[in-house]
């Protein structure tokens, strides 16, 4: 089975901020695995095939936190 490699660039300050985001992704259809850092500022998913890029960023951007960038397939993606 076919699966996505997410990445995004999030502004967590704190370890409350890194555990709302990790939290989300728990409770997403669909995510395979992730790691939410707050050293890095980063959240990187491994999603099943049916779940898509903006379904992820907009769960992400639901919890108040700022997405700074993101990459799809190790490809460029808006996060607007």
């Amino acid at each position: 089975m076919a699966t996505h490699n997410y990445k995004f660039n999030v502004a967590m300050s704190c370890g409350g901020c890194s555990g709302a985001v990790e939290r989300v992704l728990k409770k997403l259809d669909g995510v395979k695995e992730f790691d939410v850092s707050l050293d890095t500022q980063t959240a990187t998913v491994t999603a099943e095939e049916s779940l898509d890029y903006d379904t992820v960023l907009q769960t992400i951007k639901k919890t108040g936190k700022s997405v700074k960038s993101g990459e799809a397939d190790g490809e460029v993606r808006p996060v607007e």
